[in-house]
């Protein structure tokens, strides 16, 4: 990073933290989820927003949907994209690329619109189908055993660093075909990703995550062209036969490290956290563990990992009671909408018998629909399996610390004893 670049990205970031926490400061509910103490328990300002007009437009010149029906309706019309009319991206561009402080990782398919996303989206999409997931349930049965009975021994660990971090790292690496060897610098990779996801809050954090990419795309060439010449049976070598570039092949590669690592790891730490607080249903799980299946709609309904999308239309359309013009962000906050009492009973409840559990909108939907959801849905029921069948008495300890992120809600760390 060259010293002119620095500073104006430096003076840049001062003046929006500065203008965004004044706008919090007076009363703006999207602005204030950014900033603490709000984003530490978004509820109150979620709740909010669904009472809000629908949509909401806050002062930062987004606007927001936050009912359950209108984020399902958003996602779902094909008529608001993820580029704008331009084919910039929603985040703002910089001298036609994309904004290193609100956009700074290309991921892939999930920034495009069709057709390009519909390419991508195929070249991958057979690696995902539930029937091939399926075929990983021994794999992930395996490491989740090894990793609960080398916690449960400790007595007193890290959720997220010694189960919930390593377990999906592992088995993305064996879909992607990276070698044992490379899966630490994954997990270190994928946090300076999930760090700067919804735009990075420092220079630090940036030089991080720019140094993390281009470490990921060093390894991902260097194994591209490997398996061109040697293939094997995973993903690397299914992309090196469809004689994939190296370019799409990193944003691939950066594409799934969140998808199928970061969101999973927070997807089982938000359900522990949340099952073994002072009300939570730990105990119910731990007397049958294979409601495990349960445990997880109900997090990602309760806490999803991943708490908005956003689209924009390339013509003036009608959503809610509002006209939006071509070009606006419109925002769909998704953790808003899992806790919509339109929907839900007791919303901020978390209930292992709720009949509506399944009914959230954590892997978004539309065309974007999550492709690696059959994915954590696997991982997630058997992680949890594995810890409720040893550790029944599994609580949590102090020191938790969550992450500041308006896009990821998730744990850097979760203390817990058996």
């Amino acid at each position: 990073m060259d010293l002119r670049r620095d500073v104006t990205l430096g003076a840049r970031l001062a003046v929006m933290r500065t203008g965004g926490l004044a706008m919090a400061l007076a009363g703006d509910p999207v602005l204030r989820l950014l900033y603490r103490p709000w984003i530490d328990d978004p509820t109150p300002v979620q709740r909010r927003l669904r009472d809000a007009t629908q949509p909401y437009a806050s002062r930062s010149g987004v606007l927001v949907v936050a009912t359950h029906a209108l984020c399902r309706d958003l996602v779902r019309d094909r008529r608001f994209l993820v580029r704008t009319r331009s084919g910039g991206s929603l985040g703002g561009s910089v001298e036609g690329g994309r904004d290193p402080l609100l956009e700074p990782v290309d991921l892939s398919f999930l920034g495009m619109d069709p057709p390009e996303h519909t390419r991508l989206r195929r070249l991958v999409g057979t690696w995902f189908t539930p029937a091939r997931v399926n075929a990983y349930e021994p794999l992930v049965t395996a490491l989740a055993a090894r990793l609960a009975d080398e916690a449960a021994r400790r007595e007193r660990f890290d959720l997220v660093a010694d189960v919930a971090t390593p377990l999906p790292v592992a088995v993305i690496a064996e879909i992607l075909g990276v070698p044992d060897d490379d899966a630490a610098a994954f997990a270190r990779w994928g946090r300076a990703v999930a760090a700067g996801l919804g735009g990075v809050r420092s220079l630090r954090a940036l030089r991080r995550l720019e140094s993390a990419v281009v470490e990921l795309r060093g390894l991902m060439g260097a194994l591209l062209e490997k398996r061109r010449h040697d293939p094997a049976d995973d993903l690397i070598s299914h992309l090196a036969a469809q004689d994939a570039d190296t370019d799409e092949v990193v944003s691939l590669a950066a594409l799934l490290l969140l998808a199928g690592f970061e969101t999973t790891s927070t997807l089982l730490s938000n359900a522990v956290a949340a099952m073994t607080d002072a009300r939570g249903p730990w105990a119910q799980l731990a007397a049958d563990p294979a409601r495990s299946g349960d445990a997880v709609e109900e997090t990602l309904r309760f806490d999803a990992p991943i708490q908005f999308t956003a689209r924009t239309p390339h013509e003036t359309t009608r959503i809610g009671d509002r006209d939006v013009a071509p070009d606006t962000v419109v925002m769909a906050m998704l953790g808003a909408a899992g806790r919509d009492p339109a929907v839900h009973t007791d919303p901020d409840v978390f209930d292992l018998d709720r009949p509506t559990k399944g009914e959230h909108l954590a892997f978004s939907g539309g065309i974007h629909y999550c492709l690696g959801a059959p994915l954590a849905r696997l991982e997630g029921r058997v992680a949890l399996t594995a810890l409720a069948a040893r550790m029944p008495g599994l609580h949590r300890e102090d020191g938790a610390v969550r992450r500041r992120s308006l896009l990821l809600r998730s744990y850097q760390s979760l203390p817990v004893a058996v």
